[in-house]
């Protein structure tokens, strides 16, 4: 403040005032920016916008394109390519697509927009977010960081698998290719595993996981995962250890390249022999499925996790854009882009997957068309039962059919026993598989076939590689944003400490038992806890702060109001659909057995098993640990045991209240001129709350209670200034 102003000249304290308000501001402890705009009584149409200052410290995107890429390598993961797939074919194929685009629109992108304007607006982590939009509950955020914490932990290995075939693809033949020899002297026999079940399974299983047959047996570390894992993490930390300047540039190749991969694919599996099967029974509506309420689950539940909701990366990204970007247009972007890519692995997966089928008929019409010829030479079954024009030296799947069938119809009475299989096209389409089933087996088999398949097989891990890595800067954005945002620590300390911490917890997964505990993660540490989280963070937006006051500030930052659309799913269809979806959530946790697949050695196939009850009681563990702050915050902050930080200022808020000051300066000057005594002004309504914070926290809503705000920070000219109390 001008220190010779009419203010100054006016109130003979004023000049002391402002120094100490200068000192005040200059020793708080730092907390973020709120916008806001003061509209100043006595001055008709006088409106003092509050604009953050472009140059608060604060990191941020090099351009626009590099942003999106981040969302976008987020957003789109390894569950576009071996889930939605899995799920398209489960529930009813084109028919499934109806479901997911209607809550793709009525919950994505109407909640993926909420996290992008919070976390824009308020230019901060998932913590220091949702402390400001209601104290209370504050413990979204840190929800939201355990849960990126577990999921980094399991989802890390699953880089690591693919870091680990992706270097065992570098020989000809693959290594899973054909079954391993075992030699005992002179008489070499077929590893009995892998002839019962394939080539890709047995690699998988026994020399890629070794696993155990139990996961009460740990069977000790698994050396060749361990180092993957080691690998795995060493390159997610070089990617994140200098926040968004390094995990941006990496995010131009994560973000892109995967794409290149699957139109390749793309290309290349349309060229494979029965690639159309495939992708024709893919797209079949099966318009009865839409029906069935767990077809609606599995799709809202899909939805969901596909954009990242509740995660904390979303916010993150965002955080670091300027104030007015058009937040609104990236929304429906990524959620488009997502979607789009989606279908695009769909055709890539269900292209190789008609050519492996296939595969699969013409070996099978072989094998049984040798045992017929067996039964003929044996005179099991009579000459006189196949057609004549019937060549069993090129038996066709056609030609199989029709024998197939008049066996089965004379010797109806001993058809059993000659143990013929039908040999359906259809039968191996409907031979569902999904995560690592369809990646490290179904699709790691198909490839096998393909001319040049080192290649392939290259370029589909590096793939694989590439879409785990987004996901997982996402998801260490969304733990060390709010960490770094709310505790002065160093960058990249803070971010090689998270990563060495989390390798060494990691190394429960990468033990012989490991996969059962990866797969254990994945169904309990996040879906319930995260779909809470979401839905609480709508909540608090639409009913805690309003919707119709967070619509009027995204016009203040957009420059346009967003279509009223979005209005009624904020407020009332979202919160309907995620209520149901955690209904439908617990009841299918309540009406499932839970445990896992195992791998049987002896068997050499898999075989459900139920959880011991010591791994039952870790199942829940993770979700309650994982949803405990939510009530521990609440409780805390209602009883005022613990501060919300609204007495704490950061150095972008300190410069900009200085400057609102300078500003409410000038409209005092102008009121002066109008010949209004200051004093004079209508006493100011109740402090309102200020932008999604917590309420009377925003002093600048009108001039009087900024001033209200300053006296009790600073005391009359007698006496000598105070130490306010940072209790919250």
């Amino acid at each position: 403040m001008r220190k010779n102003s009419k203010v100054t000249q006016r109130e003979h304290t004023s000049e002391h005032v402002t120094e100490s308000v200068a000192d005040l501001l200059a020793h708080e402890a730092p907390l973020d920016y709120k916008n806001s705009s003061l509209n100043v009584g006595g001055v008709p149409g006088k409106k003092i916008v509050l604009e953050p200052p472009e140059n608060d410290g604060r990191p941020a995107w090099n351009s626009k394109l590099q942003y999106i890429l981040a969302q976008v390598g987020f957003s789109v993961g390894l569950g576009n390519v071996w889930r939605f797939p899995y799920l398209c074919q489960k529930n009813g194929g084109g028919a499934y697509l109806v479901p997911y685009f209607i809550l793709l629109v009525l919950i994505g992108v109407p909640l993926f927009f909420l996290e992008l304007a919070v976390g824009q607006k308020i230019r901060r982590g998932s913590i220091g977010v949702w402390n400001y939009v209601c104290p209370q509950l504050g413990g979204i955020g840190v929800s939201s960081l355990m849960v990126c914490g577990f999921v980094g932990l399991y989802y890390n290995v699953i880089i690591g698998w693919s870091i680990f075939y992706f270097f065992q693809s570098f020989q000809y033949p693959l290594p899973w290719a054909e079954c391993p020899i075992r030699r005992n002297g002179s008489l070499a026999i077929v590893e009995p595993e892998c002839e019962k079940s394939s080539a890709t399974t047995y690699f998988w299983y026994r020399q890629t996981l070794n696993t155990t047959s139990t996961i009460a047996d740990s069977g000790g570390l698994n050396v060749k995962m361990t180092l993957s894992l080691l690998v795995a993490w060493i390159i997610v930390c070089l990617a994140v250890i200098r926040g968004i300047a390094s995990s941006g540039k990496v995010m131009y190749f994560s973000s892109l390249f995967p794409y290149v991969v699957l139109f390749c694919f793309l290309v290349r599996g349309l060229l494979l022999k029965g690639a159309v099967d495939g992708i024709a029974h893919m797209f079949t509506p099966k318009l009865e499925k839409m029906l069935e309420p767990q077809v609606w689950r599995e799709a809202a539940t899909q939805v969901f996790f596909a954009l990242g909701l509740g995660f904390g990366g979303v916010i993150a990204f965002s955080s670091y854009n300027k104030i007015d970007n058009n937040c609104h247009f990236d929304a429906v972007l990524v959620s488009f882009i997502n979607f789009v890519t989606s279908i695009l692995a769909t055709l890539v997966v269900f292209a190789v997957l008609g050519f492996k089928a296939n595969l699969m008929n013409e070996k099978c019409v072989m094998e049984n068309g040798e045992k017929i010829l067996g039964y003929l030479n044996s005179n099991v079954l009579s000459h006189d039962l196949i057609p004549p024009h019937v060549n069993f030296s090129q038996l066709s799947t056609v030609d199989y059919a029709e024998i197939y069938a008049v066996i089965k119809t004379v010797k109806e009475g001993s058809f059993a026993e000659l143990s013929l299989d039908p040999c359906v096209l259809e039968d191996e389409l409907n031979k569902s598989v999904q995560g690592t089933g369809l990646a490290f087996i179904a699709f790691t088999e198909a490839m096998t076939h393909f001319p040049a398949s080192p290649f392939w097989s290259v370029m589909f891990f590096f793939m694989l590689i590439n879409l785990g890595l987004g996901s997982m800067i996402g998801t260490m954005t969304g733990i060390t944003t709010p960490v770094l945002d709310t505790y002065k620590v160093q960058k990249e300390l803070f971010t090689v400490c998270c990563c060495i911490i989390a390798f060494f917890c990691g190394l429960l997964f990468v033990q012989r038992s490991g996969n059962y505990f990866v797969t254990m993660f994945d169904d309990y540490s996040a879906g319930l806890p995260l779909t809470v989280v979401v839905i609480l963070e709508n909540v608090s937006v639409a009913w805690i702060y309003g919707t119709k006051r967070f619509m009027q500030d995204l016009e203040d930052m957009l420059g346009f109001r967003p279509h009223a659309f979005y209005f009624y799913m904020w407020k009332y269809v979202s919160p309907c659909c995620l209520i149901v979806l955690i209904t439908a959530t617990v009841i299918e946790m309540a009406i499932s057995p839970p445990g896992y697949n195992a791998w049987v050695e002896e068997l050499a196939q898999e075989r459900f098993q139920s959880y011991p009850p010591w791994a039952l009681a870790m199942c829940f563990s993770l979700i309650v640990v994982a949803m405990l702050p939510l009530p521990v915050v609440f409780i805390a902050r209602y009883f005022n045991l613990m501060s919300d930080g609204s007495n704490k200022l950061s150095v972008s808020y300190r410069k900009s209240m200085m400057k609102d000051i300078s500003n409410l300066e000038e409209v005092d000057e102008a009121r002066s001129i109008l010949g209004k005594n200051p004093g004079e002004t209508p006493s100011p309504k109740p402090p309102s709350q200020a932008y999604l914070g917590p309420p009377g926290t925003n002093p600048l809503e009108n001039p009087n209670s900024l001033v209200q705000i300053i006296s009790n920070y600073v005391p009359a000219p007698d006496h000598p200034l105070k130490e306010e109390s940072t209790h919250g």
